[in-house]
């Protein structure tokens, strides 16, 4: 997770602001997974303050954002209708554009009501990234892969592990079903800060985690919180 290859950045997409029509998803029930993790050691950990918009869980319209490109925001809010189910919140959301470089910001934390965005670094698996070119080569879903997994991920608890304040996630597709199990969480880490990529062109890599900079985390809790989705795809 420590070693650097030189790679040029990707240019950072821009698309044009468009509305998109989604109906009202159903209020969830309870969801329930198989963990693997043991809680013995795991210290449970508060959410930060929330944005201070309210929370709306049913939406008849939803805006794009101007920075995710149009292809992938679609697969995004067709997860979110697919595992409407299961999904508590549905007003904010994150995106995750694998297809872009670790040296761009490509964590775009959505208002789905306003439009209004934030993109943010974040790190991918080294198993995505054998030869740490800075891209996602591909996905696994396997134990012990160290790879970053695509599809719709439910954000749960929050707790304090080996990565400090970390998020655990409940993956919702066959694509990425492991997370839980596999340890797949929100947590920061030093070589996700931004000044990785003067010194080396890019982040470092995580074990298949959503890591980002440690000035970070507060902004992405707070946006997401219990019961969200996160959306993350290589399109």
């Amino acid at each position: 997770m420590q070693d650097y290859l030189s790679a040029t950045p990707a240019r950072r997409a821009v698309v044009k602001n468009a509305l998109v029509m989604a109906g009202a998803l159903i209020v969830p029930g309870a969801a329930h997974a198989q963990r693997r993790l043991t809680s013995g050691d795991l210290r449970p950990t508060r959410q930060p303050p929330v944005p201070s918009h309210p929370t709306v869980s049913a939406t008849p319209m939803l805006a794009s954002p101007r920075v995710v490109r149009p292809a992938l925001f679609r697969q995004a809010l067709a997860a979110l209708q697919r595992h409407g189910s299961r999904v508590d919140h549905r007003d904010r959301m994150a995106i995750v554009d694998f297809a872009v470089g670790s040296s761009e910001p490509r964590l775009h934390l959505v208002d789905l009501v306003s439009g209004r965005s934030q993109s943010l670094l974040v790190a991918h698996g080294s198993g995505s990234d054998p030869s740490h070119s800075g891209y996602v080569q591909h996905f696994s879903n396997a134990f012990n892969s160290n790879a970053s997994s695509e599809g719709a991920f439910l954000t749960d608890n929050y707790y304090v592990g080996r990565h400090g304040r970390s998020q655990r996630l409940i993956g919702l597709d066959p694509t990425n079903d492991n997370a839980l199990g596999r340890a797949i969480v929100v947590h920061s880490a030093w070589y996700a800060n931004r000044e990785m990529i003067s010194k080396h062109g890019m982040l470092g890599r995580s074990q298949g985690c959503f890591a980002v900079g440690e000035q970070e985390l507060d902004r992405v809790f707070a946006n997401l919180g219990p019961g969200r989705m996160i959306y993350a795809a290589k399109v």
